[in-house]
């Protein structure tokens, strides 16, 4: 048995035992005693069973008691004294059940059942004085009155609790939203670099006479940059599974950083006829943030990748990594030398690219740049430290 289908059959026994216990006393009272014990009994019942219930929602259940209840206070022919005996019971449920359609009907069918339902706990003191002879409009009109403020403070209870569900629900569809995005900068910071490396790779094998040795190295970088892609992709896919729900700690997808441009220079390297070479300043390690050493990363991964696709030309890119002149930040330069002439749009549809890396650079209180620089193109990147943050 699931926990859903456990707490509906508690609410399904402790519903019937108050049911029960509402009717007990008209057993020993007149027969007129039913009805109101009866209408108590079915309104405590829908405040404490869970909805819907089958193919029966709950703005059904609700408006329907709500009628029925306004229906006993014109119609009921018994002993006004008797139905005082169960009136606190149902105005108390109606009060519950007010709470619950506020909060948990939809927009479109919650006007109609919680209107029903705050008109029968307002209008229910009138089983009494309608029927009691001594009663008249002005102690009618005085006996709704103080039900309306019981009424107005449920009614407001079930406006609070549903504006906080929808706050809920809103902080939800941001947070996956974010996820979203998150995993589209993941895809496209990686995975698209090793499928652009793959490419290139593939249409290289095919230019000019190879011989058979050569073709082998480039299906082995081939093959390495195919299982690394891989690699990003399940971690982001595990971490989404996690985030959905599963138990344990939520793993993220890896971070990187800058002990990590050393083997992505190489690798670039050798699946180009590009060279890159990677200068970094001693101590500079561990005085940036992990968040800001991954964004680090991750630029110069975008520079890299647009290297491969708009700049064929290049023969050097030179990587620099060294604290700024204020010495509150670190500075991360990637420079071609392919010329003015280098295209430097993203292709159609390809991702987030530098765009996205500079609204991610800039809430850290970093800055991101590029443009055309000495022989080609180059993208500085400003991190503040940690110790200024």
């Amino acid at each position: 048995m699931t926990y859903d289908t456990a707490a509906r059959s508690g609410r399904l026994r402790w519903g019937a035992a108050a049911a029960a216990l509402v009717i007990a006393p008209a057993l020993i009272a007149p027969p007129s005693a039913y009805l109101p014990a009866i209408m108590a009994a079915l309104v405590l019942a829908v405040s404490i069973l869970a909805w819907p219930m089958g193919r029966i929602p709950l703005d059904w259940a609700a408006g329907g008691t709500a009628v029925l209840s306004l229906a006993l206070d014109i119609g009921y022919f018994g002993k006004p004294g008797l139905s005082l005996l169960w009136l606190p019971f149902e105005l108390a449920a109606l009060l519950v059940v007010l709470v619950r359609v506020i909060r948990r009907v939809p927009a479109g069918r919650v006007a109609v059942s919680g209107a029903l339902t705050g008109a029968a706990a307002l209008l229910l003191p009138l089983r009494f004085t309608l029927h009691e002879p001594g009663s008249g409009l002005k102690e009618s009109v005085f006996a709704a009155a103080l039900t309306l403020f019981p009424v107005v403070c449920a009614a407001g209870v079930g406006l609070y609790l549903r504006a906080l569900e929808n706050r809920r629900i809103r902080a939800v569809i941001q947070a996956r939203r974010q996820q979203r995005l998150e995993v589209a900068s993941d895809l496209h910071d990686f995975v698209a670099h090793e499928v652009t490396g793959i490419v290139l790779e593939a249409q290289a094998a095919q230019l000019g006479d190879l011989g058979e040795q050569e073709h082998r190295e480039i299906l082995a970088r081939i093959e390495k940059a195919g299982l690394r892609a891989l690699e990003s992709m399940d971690q982001t896919v595990t971490a989404l599974r996690t985030a959905d729900g599963e138990r344990g700690e939520s793993p993220s997808t890896r971070l990187h950083g800058l002990a990590d441009l050393a083997e992505l220079a190489d690798r670039f390297t050798t699946m180009s006829t590009t060279k890159v070479r990677l200068s970094m300043a001693e101590g500079i390690l561990g005085t940036l943030s992990r968040e800001a050493e991954d964004t680090a990363y991750r630029v110069v991964v975008e520079s890299l990748t647009n290297v491969r696709r708009h700049a064929a030309r290049a023969t050097r890119v030179d990587i620099v990594v060294r604290p700024s002149a204020d010495h509150g930040a670190v500075e991360i330069t990637v420079a071609d030398d392919a010329g003015h002439g280098a295209p430097t749009a993203t292709r159609q549809g390809g991702g987030t690219g530098l765009v996205g890396l500079a609204e991610r650079v800039s809430a850290l209180g970093g800055s991101l740049e590029a443009g055309p620089h000495d022989e080609g193109w180059r993208v500085m990147c400003l991190l503040p430290t940690t110790a200024h943050p």
